[in-house]
């Protein structure tokens, strides 16, 4: 917004020493915000080709994750050296045979070793790291915890961590965003973009969903959306994106067969009805892994050794994995689990026990996994239980002499949608990415019905989503919704205070609280020299009555601050808010005329009067 063109306030006067005047009458305003505050800000042309630099790191950097956790899987899990990893695939079984129990315990150390060396934030799934990072560090994050994640996070997943791949690259990218921001100074709400840009343009490449990384940052990454912060973004998305597209190819996240369009009738009736169901069932699924996770930290936590932790943890997970092998064939839970998730959607899981069963047993693993220590993502393991529930609520309702055909393909992606949706709070996300990972668009308007329910149930259950739970237990609070600053663009006049006192700088100061019109009440007074402002001054009256026998020759211009600015009555309050902190005014000086006369003062606008502003502001918002 343009800068208001209001003439500059006189040079300061450094009030004189006198006698002590009581120090109710004065407003020391508060100081500078930090180093970072006369940064100046780079352009948005600048700030857009630094986003572009971020998505090219980030999208090679995806690329080089994906190899370097293929290289560490088939090392791992098959003895051989290759780079060459399908997660869509099914894990052949390994040749260790039931010492494949014994790989996750391997991997566990390593993580452990670099985690506690190196970078202890990039424990975890990650992403609420950044999000701390964004609202309570000024986007910094570490350049090491980018080079830590990267390896560490591989070394989990490859090794059968039940986590994804998700959550390390928005990390892994931000952190990258953030190094950027750094080297190259700039104000801290340009780094964050540039953080926010990292982590979309990471999630982006890593799914193939240019337009989902652009709403998860959005949503969860993003103080503010503006043209400022929104193409920054778009830029590193869609330039990781199509670095991603480069080496992986065009395809889908996931393949699906071509589905019969569901007839308006049936979509209106029942159909979406128990669409709707399923999001209400997804929505208490998705609150017990939020308390699930959480509560398998707490467990974990009352172990001091981390190698032991992580060990215990990760060996409990290689059970599982075996146990699922010997008596179905397949690892099943190992890993991102889209082999799983891929075999959901082409129809060739669709035992009801069988997928009820791989949803407690991925629940237990990413919970074990995670609680104990181990480095990745959420998003993947709630796909997971998301086409799992799905899958499972279709193939019961398929067994019901329904007048319509189940498809549970459909269902297992909209189950998808509300669980990642349900978990993370981040509904708009979850709707497109599924979208852009099926490319089925009959299946937008019940997943949007079913986010929605399950988002709804998940926050009866548990207020605090998965991202947010973690930061709230540190005593963090992050915001769960986004506000239009209403009362930004409010004009100065409707928020100034009219009830302001013009008094000549050569009054005495007992002589002015000896005017009985003060009644006691806080007064604002303009200090005039003549018809020219000389400074500000904050007078509480009824303390001043109180010990009347105090008397002080001071005069005004004596205890007058110069720390105002001037600005006009028609002036947005953000240029008002903008004016007062730069220049660390305690009171702005609202004018109606051309000149910086004292006979055109209108009102004041003190800091107060811009708080009450905003507290009147928020009551359009629902709470």
């Amino acid at each position: 917004m343009a800068e208001p063109t209001n003439p500059s306030p006189p040079p300061e006067r450094r009030p004189v020493e006198g006698p002590a005047v009581p120090t109710a009458g004065r407003d020391e305003g508060s100081s500078g915000g930090g180093a970072d505050d006369d940064i100046r800000r780079i352009g948005l042309s600048s700030l857009s080709a630094l986003a572009v630099l971020v998505g090219v790191v980030t999208g090679f950097g995806a690329v080089a994750f994906r190899d370097l956790i293929g290289l560490i899987h088939n090392l791992l899990f098959l003895g051989t050296f290759s780079f060459s990893y399908n997660a869509n695939m099914f894990t052949p079984g390994s040749p260790w045979g039931a010492l494949v129990i014994l790989v996750p315990v391997v991997g566990a150390v390593a993580v452990t070793f670099l985690v506690t060396k190196f970078a202890p934030e990039a424990q975890g799934h990650g992403v609420p790291e950044v999000m701390d990072a964004i609202y309570y560090k000024g986007g910094i994050i570490r350049p090491v915890v980018a080079v830590v994640k990267s390896f560490a996070s591989a070394i989990a997943i490859g090794s059968g961590a039940a986590v994804g791949r998700e959550g390390p690259i928005i990390q892994i990218g931000s952190a990258l965003g953030s190094t950027l921001g750094q080297v190259i100074r700039m104000p801290p709400g340009q780094r964050i973009i540039l953080v926010a840009a990292g982590a979309g343009a990471g999630i982006a490449a890593t799914f193939n969903t240019p337009i989902g990384g652009v709403m998860f940052a959005i949503e969860l990454m993003m103080p503010e959306v503006s043209v400022r912060t929104f193409l920054p973004v778009a830029l590193a998305t869609g330039t990781a994106t199509f670095i991603g597209r480069f080496f992986f190819g065009q395809e889908p996240a996931f393949m699906v067969p071509a589905l019969e369009p569901t007839s308006v009738e049936a979509v209106s009736s029942l159909l979406l009805c128990l669409y709707a169901l399923l999001g209400a069932i997804t929505g208490v699924a998705a609150a017990a892994f939020v308390r699930g996770l959480h509560l398998a930290e707490d467990i974990f936590e009352r172990i001091g050794n981390r190698y032991l932790r992580h060990m215990l943890g990760m060996f409990i997970v290689g059970l599982l994995i075996y146990a699922l092998y010997a008596q179905y064939g397949h690892y099943y839970v190992e890993g991102v689990g889209y082999a799983a998730v891929q075999a959901i959607l082409l129809g060739q899981l669709a035992s009801v026990g069988l997928l009820l069963l791989l949803f407690v047993c991925k629940v237990m693993a990413t919970s074990l996994s995670l609680g104990s220590g181990s480095s990745g993502g959420i998003f993947s393991p709630s796909l997971f239980m998301g086409a799992t529930i799905g899958g499972a609520f279709a193939a019961a309702l398929s067994l019901l002499p329904l007048p319509f055909h189940i498809d549970i393909p459909s269902f297992a992606m909209v189950g998808m949608g509300a669980m990642v949706g349900g978990g993370t709070g981040a509904a708009m996300t979850a709707v497109t990415m599924v979208f852009e990972m099926t490319r089925d668009y009959n299946i937008v308007l019940p997943m949007i019905l079913a986010v929605a329910f399950s988002l709804g149930v998940r926050r009866v259950l548990s207020r605090e989503n998965i991202y947010t739970l973690k930061l709230f237990r540190r005593g963090r609070v992050i915001p769960k919704a986004l506000h239009a600053n209403m009362f930004l663009v409010r004009r100065a006049r409707e928020v100034m205070d009219t009830d302001v006192v013009l008094a000549p700088g050569d009054m005495s100061f007992d002589a002015f609280l000896s005017q009985p019109d003060h009644e006691g009440r806080m007064r604002h007074v303009v200090v005039t020299e003549g018809d020219r402002i000389a400074g500000v001054l904050r007078v509480n009256t009824a303390l001043r009555q109180a010990s009347e026998s105090a008397a002080s020759p001071a005069l005004l211009r004596d205890i007058a601050s110069a720390r105002y600015t001037l600005v006009r009555e028609n002036d947005i309050v953000f240029d008002v808010i903008r004016r007062m902190w730069s220049r660390q005014a305690v009171m702005a000086v609202v004018l109606n005329g051309p000149g910086a006369r004292a006979d055109n003062v209108v009102g004041v606008v003190t800091k107060e009067h811009v708080a009450d502003s905003v507290a009147n502001s928020v009551k359009v918002y629902p709470t």
